[in-house]
């Protein structure tokens, strides 16, 4: 009975990696067999640069999010209190909320007329900081409630401990209860960065330019059609599996 029961789970499994996976092999493999677009496409300067500029503002967005991110998680692990539960559900927003109404939302206050923007010196409309903040948003949730769940799971008698030895609030944390959480907060950390680059509908309500990769697939499939924008997709593609796979090496080798 066992037997048939993982038989079932892995077939049902095999079913759920193919939903996945023949969609992006067939992407993948029809870009390359169009050789001359691809080739076009992969040594077009704006195209890599776009790329780039995606993985630095992802990168960005998810620094930004580990510096304010872990310490909430943290607060939120180790305390109780009224209204708990509402702070919990308000950083799950970003998570559920349409990606156009985010934008909106972040050009009412970020924006040239907006509630900070009007005052800011920096510029967020049509620039990078406005990448920036909208990939932010849209993905912080992850890294707090990944690096919640890994405080969650540190003993408190360890930190309790460390105290009575003597050890600061600060030193313990980050000699005790970081060490211990990493593994959570970096999965955290990657599927923030993972969010980010996938951002398009907030990014294009406050900043269309300069172009990131999201963008300039949507405005290639607009301008020159389906093979052109296959091609730079295939090409984002590939690059995030690299990353990927070397994130989870990484991983692996903390463990």
């Amino acid at each position: 009975m066992k037997e048939k029961l993982i038989i079932a789970f892995a077939i049902l499994g095999a079913l759920v990696l193919l939903f996945i996976l023949i969609p992006l092999a067939n992407l993948i493999l029809s870009a390359i067999f169009d050789t001359q677009i691809f080739i076009e496409n992969l040594t077009d300067e704006v195209v890599l640069k776009s790329i780039l500029l995606s993985f630095l503002s992802a990168f960005l967005a998810t620094l930004l999010a580990f510096i304010f991110g872990v310490p909430l998680a943290y607060f939120l692990a180790r305390k109780n209190f009224y209204g708990k539960c509402f702070i919990e559900g308000l950083i799950d927003v970003p998570v559920v909320v349409p990606h156009t109404v985010a934008g909106i939302a972040l050009l009412t206050v970020f924006g040239t007329h907006g509630l900070i923007g009007q005052f800011s010196f920096i510029r967020f409309v049509d620039a990078i900081p406005g990448i920036i903040i909208a990939m932010l948003f849209v993905s912080i949730p992850f890294i707090i409630n990944y690096s919640r769940e890994g405080f969650e799971s540190v003993d408190v008698r360890l930190e309790n401990a460390a105290r009575t030895l003597g050890a600061t609030p600060f030193y313990v944390f980050l000699k005790i209860s970081f060490p211990l959480a990493f593994r959570n907060i970096f999965v955290g950390a990657v599927m923030t960065w993972a969010r980010a680059m996938s951002e398009f509908g907030a990014i294009v309500m406050i900043a269309y330019y300069p172009m990131i990769a999201t963008t300039i697939i949507y405005d290639k499939f607009l301008t020159t059609g389906l093979d052109a924008s296959r091609a730079v997709a295939a090409i984002l593609l590939i690059f995030c599996l690299l990353v990927f796979i070397l994130l989870r090496l990484l991983i692996k080798k903390k463990k």
